[in-house]
């Protein structure tokens, strides 16, 4: 089997659109959550959100730019940022063995969403003619394999809030058994629209906005009330290493174990044991014992019950040791991505290991008994000789997935 090393990263993020300010930001405690614009919606009660600070026009002629939904467009420039960052060249035989994965919640909501404004509140006789275009999940994927030439597997995972997770994982066992040379993955969400937020508003798990906006969502902290939605990309260039080491590419680490595993048991409700078997289920895939990871991402949404069931499993999987890892929840900061978040906490993990430093869990300063691991609180912690790290995504549906990372010290 061959070794899959990450060589190439790029991010579109609330806290910043490259790897260096998003991760200078988190290890900073920087919060990406902020009132959204008092005409964003009329009707919504909660009206906070992390939002990047993206114009298309900064990264793409306006002629490209109106043919894409705001997801394809964060995706395409995530993509552009880790194809640079790889030093990725392919010739045209390699490209017939390189490929794309995308991991996204809602796709093209956006034109999805004007199209029906335009047909029923506004009574148009057609819809523009790019609306399906625009508004497919898959599109993203097919822009960036049309954008490098990428002719191997393309494919779009959906499976909620692990779906770019599972697009990195996916890659990397095609890398591992020699389907693929290279891939592009990641994942893209860019779900900050009206009828979305009026929906997740519906379903009751969103953040109340806080006196202070960046203070409103509290993982693990005993007066957490539900997450804040975020929006964004984060994609990365898997190759082997043999091939990264062929070409004196730079390697922030390698990819020693993936799982993914489906509760089965309740659309919304985590599992414990759905949790525990998936960080199972990747240690096992990676050979390694509970006692090598020294860092753990975590879901950490800031409902009541997420961060309770993660913290019980995390303690099933490593006994008495879960209290010797550091454990943090980035979207403290920078909010629920849905489909994109695990990618961006996937890099976080990546960049966490490579500089050995973990960021915080801001926010957290009312102690749950419930949650009584070591999260970091407000600031970011040096962990030399930290070498084994695991990123969780715990999905809606039941859809868990976990990577490991070792670093390439």
């Amino acid at each position: 089997m061959n070794q899959v090393v990450i060589s190439g990263l790029g991010v579109v993020s609330p806290l910043g659109n490259s790897c260096p300010d998003f991760f200078d930001n988190l290890i900073a405690g920087k919060s990406g959550v902020r009132r959204y614009p008092d005409d964003f919606g009329p009707r919504l009660g909660i009206r906070i959100a992390a939002q990047c600070s993206f114009n298309p026009d900064d990264f793409m002629p306006r002629t490209a730019s109106r043919k894409l939904d705001q997801f394809s467009q964060f995706a395409l420039v995530a993509a552009g940022q880790a194809v640079k960052d790889a030093g990725l060249a392919l010739t045209e035989a390699e490209k017939l063995r390189s490929g794309v994965y995308v991991g996204t919640s809602v796709g093209g909501i956006k034109s999805s969403t004007a199209g029906c404004k335009l047909l029923f509140a506004e009574d148009a006789s057609r819809l523009p003619p790019l609306t399906i275009l625009m508004a497919m999940n898959s599109a993203s994927a097919s822009h960036i394999s049309m954008l490098y030439g990428l002719k191997g597997p393309c494919l779009t995972y959906t499976t909620a809030c692990s779906s770019s997770a599972v697009a990195i994982g996916e890659a990397c066992r095609l890398i591992q058994q020699g389907y693929a040379d290279v891939m592009i993955a990641g994942g893209s969400e860019a779900s900050l629209d009206y009828a979305i937020l009026m929906a997740w508003e519906s379903l009751g798990t969103l953040a109340p906005e806080a006196s202070d906006p960046a203070a409103s969502i509290r993982p693990f902290s005993k007066d957490r009330n539900g997450f804040v939605l975020g929006e964004g990309a984060a994609m990365v260039v898997l190759e082997s290493r043999e091939r990264a080491l062929r070409r004196g590419a730079h390697i922030y680490g390698e990819i020693v174990g993936y799982s993914t595993t489906a509760d089965a048991s309740h659309i919304t409700k985590p599992s414990e044991a759905g949790m525990a078997a998936a960080m199972q289920a990747a240690l096992h895939n990676a050979g390694l014992a509970p006692g090598s990871i020294g860092y753990i991402n975590a879901h950490g949404t800031g409902t009541q019950i997420n961060d309770v069931t993660e913290t019980r499993a995390i303690k099933q999987v490593f006994g008495p040791q879960a209290y010797q890892i550091p454990v943090s929840s980035t979207k403290s900061m920078h909010g629920h991505l849905l489909g994109a978040t695990s990618a961006l906490e996937f890099i976080a993990t990546v960049l966490s290991v490579e500089r050995q430093i973990v960021p915080p869990t801001i926010n957290l300063t009312v102690p749950d008994p419930e949650c009584d691991l070591d999260y970091v609180p407000g600031q970011a912690r040096p962990v030399p000789g930290l070498n084994y790290a695991m990123s969780n995504s715990f999905a809606f549906g039941g859809t868990n997935a976990v990577l490991i990372i070792r670093g390439n010290h």
